[in-house]
């Protein structure tokens, strides 16, 4: 699976588009276990994407430190450092790759590296480390994406913000989680590929 510079734009374009659908639901999530504001800002942070890729990236690497630069100056709180950290991931190793399924790799490594969060953390991590097998499979769907983000809502915060609360952050979806679904799910959308 080759990404390109083409389909990475159309998969960045399909992703701010459903943020930004999905922003204030992001927030509601966010509400309950932490500052309220994921949405809002993973939306100004996308929209800032969208404005940097309008003028086409001369190749991936381009490309994905110009997303991870937009993500990182203006997402607020742990969301954007994490994407950040996970296009840049992907910048650097589309320096020797295109390959889809590396790419993704690397960026989970990034995730887990800057986060120090690990499955079962209640985590963006939890619907990466879930994700990224299934794309090398060729297995991903829509229902493995969402039951990737939805088993986050029965998990205990280790952490981020959540993590204060302890056993009272189970009940809700993971915010992160939900919006990396919506990354998958542009992903899944983006014709060529997968």
């Amino acid at each position: 699976m080759t990404l390109t510079v083409d389909t990475l734009c159309t998969w960045m374009n399909k992703f701010a588009d459903k943020v930004e659908t999905n922003r204030q639901h992001l927030s509601d999530l966010d509400t309950p276990i932490g500052d309220g504001d994921h949405g809002f800002n993973m939306d100004r942070g996308m929209k800032a994407v969208e404005e940097k890729l309008a003028t086409k990236p001369a190749d991936l690497t381009s490309g994905f430190k110009t997303i991870a630069m937009a993500l990182i100056s203006t997402v607020g709180g742990a969301s954007g450092p994490l994407y950040g950290t996970a296009f840049l991931e992907m910048a650097k190793k589309s320096a020797s790759t295109d390959d889809l399924n590396e790419l993704l790799e690397a960026a989970l490594a990034g995730i887990e590296m800057r986060g120090g969060a690990k499955p079962g953390d209640k985590t963006m991590v939890d619907v990466w480390d879930k994700l990224v097998p299934e794309v090398k499979a060729g297995n991903l769907t829509e229902d493995e994406i969402k039951a990737a983000v939805l088993a986050t809502k029965d998990m205990v915060a280790h952490k981020g913000r959540a993590s204060y609360l302890g056993e009272r952050s189970k009940g809700h979806i993971d915010p992160g989680a939900e919006s990396s679904g919506y990354l998958f799910e542009a992903m899944l959308e983006t014709e060529g590929l997968l």
